[in-house]
């Protein structure tokens, strides 16, 4: 008779035993760890492909799920290839890095360089004497169904004195009447990118902003970049509406509920959202499938300004019991999406004499140059890799992440920074931008990004052989003594990310007839960017040409463009034209973009 077994669980959150059912024991340790609120780094999709969900088998067995290959302990194991097998208990260790759970470094911060009305989408205004045809007169209005025939000013008793205004792009709705106004009207801006999502919330009547939360976008689980998402999409309809729970119920909900409480106010205050996002992220928040965005022609079902009611989305209560208005922001194309323009929003890129370049570094590196009055675009898929995916010891920026190394050659020593005062879990993308620049630099790599043993003075044995292929170099040492290494491996990914990144750069300038020397400011935005040494990025060839004074970082401006559209209906206006604009350019369909690109694999 077959024995379902326990499951002993150590890892940052403490010792557990979990009592497994029937069902579960079947299911790989991945969705089992998840459903009992473990979730694993399973950063690839669960295809294998990285090493984000490995854990430490330390008693018993488990089956691979594809082969059937019974593993016993000691062993280091993909969560995402195995179950549980059906005899004994077994015990495993999620190290830090494997664990979903950890708090992410989210950066809600930014510059706005351009000014702004307060004209906001939701707004109360005194009715002038002559009534709603006073403000028809100021400015297009219609009437919503819902007041139709509502006591208008001038009639007796409690006559409404104040109407409520909604945005909807070529006229504004009169949605309400009221004898008083608003007392406290919250407006929430939220950028919402493919692995972090960050949100402020604002009293509508002034413009301040009252609170903020960033957390995880709960989607990752399933897979780091839009791509692996839309193929969710593409080969199982049932995940669209899964990728929307995690996005709507999972993520945003929390968070909003979280930020209005640290506002001093309760849910029932808010009157609009305005989102920015790239175009798949805005597909699946809305419910509506993002998968001709995976092939060719790349066919988004929508760019235009978007709007939506919070009761056609799967909020949870207490915000399923309210009704507010939710803004989609314009994009340019499937690949430039409304982040991009409105950060090129707000930034003050569109007004720029130029030549200007804004520059996202994230999944993908997107690309956004201003010359005269003309706009040009263009994304090109650098991979997850300077978010840590699919490196052996890569994290995204959180508290324990190694976000900075400097190193001497000869003998060879390490300085290092770390978010946090934990035990450091690994690196993350500044980290190995650092690397790159200062491993050439020391001797310690040659230009193909190989450890050149022999180069330098190495006392402490930091260059180590690396499985069964080439070697590694060990930056640190984890909990437990573990090894935290930059193997020769890990540098390949890197060189293709930040070929992918520099060509397009360099391909989207020849296409206009410029050079890095002539752009006058290169705005480099996220949170990457944040914190980037900009001399390193220009050093290892992120950055190509450029010098550290063209470089101006300027935050998180998807949030900065979902904040002042908020506040601003001419500013959504002038994201939409920025949109409309935008050349958008196909890198893949030019014939210089491979040369530039294995041009730009060496360091």
């Amino acid at each position: 008779m077959r024995v379902t077994p326990n499951l002993v669980v150590e890892s940052p959150k403490g010792r557990q035993t979990l009592t497994i059912s029937a069902v579960e024991h079947t299911l790989r340790l991945s969705e089992l760890l998840r459903r009992k609120h473990l979730p694993l780094n399973t950063r690839c999709g669960q295809r294998s492909l990285c090493d984000g969900c490995v854990v430490e088998l330390l008693t018993g067995q488990v089956v691979h799920a594809a082969t059937g290959e019974i593993v016993a302990a000691p062993h280091t194991i993909r969560g995402c290839e195995y179950r549980l097998a059906y005899d004994g208990d077994v015990t495993l260790r999620i190290p830090p890095r494997s664990l979903l759970a950890y708090e992410p470094q989210v950066v809600s911060d930014f510059k706005t360089k351009v000014p702004h009305a307060h004209d906001p989408l939701w707004q109360q205004i005194p009715i002038p004497p002559g009534g709603l045809a006073a403000i028809h007169r100021r400015r297009p209005v219609k009437l919503s169904p819902a007041i139709c025939g509502s006591a208008l000013p001038g009639a007796t008793g409690n006559a409404p004195t104040y109407a409520t205004l909604e945005y909807h792009g070529d006229h504004w709705l009169v949605t309400g009447l009221a004898s008083q106004p608003d007392p406290q009207p919250l407006g929430i801006a939220i950028d919402i990118g493919t692995t972090t999502v960050a949100l402020l919330v604002t009293d509508l009547r002034d413009g301040r902003v009252l609170s903020g939360a960033a957390n995880f976008n709960k989607q990752m689980h399933l897979g780091d970049d839009v791509l692996t998402r839309i193929n969710l999409c593409a080969t199982d309809p049932a995940m669209l509406r899964h990728l929307q729970d995690l996005i709507v119920k999972d993520t945003l909900a929390p968070l909003i509920t979280e930020a209005v409480a640290k506002a001093g106010a309760t849910p029932d205050r808010i009157r609009c959202l305005t989102i920015a996002a790239n175009t798949t992220m805005l597909h699946l928040f809305a419910g509506v499938d993002p998968s001709p965005i995976g092939v060719a022609p790349f066919t988004p079902a929508f760019l235009h300004h978007r709007i939506l009611r919070s009761t056609d989305l799967p909020f949870p209560p207490p915000l399923s019991e309210l009704c507010f208005t939710i803004h989609l922001l314009p994009g340019a194309a499937a690949y430039v999406g409304a982040d991009l323009t409105a950060g090129a929003f707000a930034t003050g890129l569109v007004y720029d004499e130029g030549p200007a370049l804004l520059v996202d570094v994230g999944t993908n590196g997107e690309i956004v140059l201003k010359r005269g009055d003309k706009l040009y675009g263009c994304a090109t898929a650098a991979g997850p890799a300077f978010e840590g995916a699919g490196l052996t010891n890569g994290v995204r920026a959180a508290d324990g992440a190694i976000s900075h190394i400097e190193i001497t050659a000869n003998p060879l020593t390490v300085k290092l920074d770390k978010i946090g005062h934990s035990t450091p879990i690994g690196l993350c993308g500044t980290a190995y931008v650092d690397f790159l620049a200062v491993g050439r630099e020391s001797g310690l790599l040659n230009h193909r990004g190989r450890i050149e043993k022999n180069a330098v003075a190495d006392p402490d044995h930091r260059i180590i052989p690396w499985k069964d292929y080439g070697l590694a170099f060990r930056v640190a040492y984890g909990p437990g003594k573990t090894d935290i290494v930059i193997a020769e491996t890990d540098i390949a990914n890197l060189l293709q990310a930040k070929a992918a990144i520099a060509a397009g750069i360099l391909i989207l300038l020849e296409r206009i007839g410029l050079t890095p020397a002539q752009i006058k400011t290169l705005y480099l935005a996220g949170g990457f960017g944040l914190h980037l040494n900009r001399a390193h990025a220009i050093r290892c060839g992120l950055l190509p040409g450029f010098t550290a004074e063209q470089i101006e970082v300027v935050g998180n401006t998807s949030l900065a463009g979902a904040y002042l559209a908020l506040l601003d209906c001419g500013a959504l206006d002038e994201i939409a034209r920025a949109g409309s604009r935008m050349e958008v350019i196909e890198l893949n369909l030019d014939s210089r973009f491979e040369d530039r690109y294995i041009e730009q694999l060496s360091l």
